[in-house]
C-alpha cells in the first residue's frame, strides 16, 4: 500500500475563531483573509472554514473572499443540507467536509452518523463529486462509520480526534492511550479501504505529534488551538511551530526524508 509517509503531511489551517473574535464586537477586525493569506504564508497546506447554518463565526462573504483570493486550497466545512449544498455548488472549492451540526453546540460534537443515513448522504454528496469537489466525511474512529463513508463513495475521511485530545488535557492518561490506539486502528482500517485519511479536532502542541506519526494520515486540520495560541506568540509563530512539530514526529517515526 502506497504510504503518505512518502510525502509531506498536509496542515489545514481552520480560520473560524478569527471571524468568531470578529463577530463578537461586529465590524471588519480581524479579517480572517487576512489571517488565511498569513496561514498561507506560514506553511499552511490549505485553509478550512466551516460556514454554519448559524453563521456565527465564518460568513458567506467571507466564503466568497477566501475562493477569490486564497491560492492554497480551500476545504470548506458544512452540514448535510440544500442550502449549503447550494453554496458549495455555487464555489466548487477544492474540498468539502460533511460534518454534523446542532445550533446548541460550542463546536462540532462527535462525528457524523453515517451509517443510519448511508442512501440520504450518498445522494447528497453525488453532485460534489461531480462537480469537482473532495467530499470528505467527519466522523468518529469507528469501524462502522468508516465502512458506511467508504460504501457512500466518499474518497476521504476525517477522524475526529476530540476524546483523544480532551483524555490528554484532563490527565486521564489511560484514555488517551484507549483513544490514541483506537485512532491508530482506524486509521489503517480506514487506508484498507481505499480511503484517504484525515484527522482533527482539538489538537495541539502537546498531542499533535502521536497523531502526525500515524502513516495512513494525510492531512491534520487545526484551527481552535492556532487561534488561542496567536495570541501569545503570534498567528506565523504558532502555525510554524506546528509545521515543525508535524514534521518532526513524522521524521522520528520514519527517518530521513519522512517530513
Amino acid at each position: 500500500m502506497t504510504s503518505p509517509l512518502h510525502g509531506r503531511l498536509r496542515l489545514g489551517v481552520n480560520i473560524d475563531h478569527v471571524a468568531t473574535i470578529r463577530n463578537a464586537r461586529g465590524g471588519a477586525h480581524p479579517d480572517p483573509i487576512r489571517a488565511a493569506k498569513i496561514a498561507e504564508a506560514a506553511g499552511a497546506d490549505g485553509i478550512t472554514a466551516h460556514l454554519r447554518e448559524d453563521r456565527r463565526h465564518i460568513t458567506d462573504p467571507d466564503i466568497e473572499a477566501l475562493a477569490r483570493e486564497l491560492t492554497v486550497p480551500l476545504n470548506f466545512e458544512m452540514a448535510a443540507t440544500p442550502e449549503m449544498q447550494a453554496i458549495a455548488l455555487r464555489h466548487r472549492p477544492h474540498a468539502v467536509c460533511i460534518v454534523p451540526e446542532r445550533r446548541e453546540e460550542r463546536t462540532t460534537e462527535g462525528g457524523l452518523e453515517v451509517a443510519r443515513e448511508e442512501n440520504r448522504l450518498a445522494h447528497f454528496i453525488a453532485p460534489l463529486s461531480e462537480a469537482g469537489c473532495r467530499v470528505s466525511i467527519f466522523i468518529a474512529a469507528d469501524a462502522r462509520q468508516i465502512e458506511a463513508a467508504a460504501r457512500i463513495g466518499a474518497p476521504v475521511i476525517e477522524l475526529h480526534t476530540g476524546a483523544y485530545c480532551d483524555a490528554h488535557h484532563e490527565g486521564r492518561f489511560a484514555d488517551r492511550d484507549a483513544e490514541l490506539e483506537k485512532l491508530r486502528e482506524m486509521s489503517a482500517f480506514g487506508a484498507s479501504l481505499g480511503l484517504e485519511v484525515h484527522a482533527g479536532h482539538g489538537l495541539t502542541f502537546d498531542t499533535v505529534a502521536p497523531v502526525a506519526a500515524f502513516p495512513e494520515v494525510a492531512e491534520l486540520n487545526i484551527g481552535h488551538f492556532l487561534v488561542g495560541e496567536a495570541i501569545f506568540s503570534g498567528l506565523d509563530s504558532a502555525i510554524r511551530r506546528m509545521r515543525g512539530a508535524m514534521d518532526q514526529a513524522r521524521q522520528d517515526a520514519f527517518g530521513e526524508g519522512a517530513a
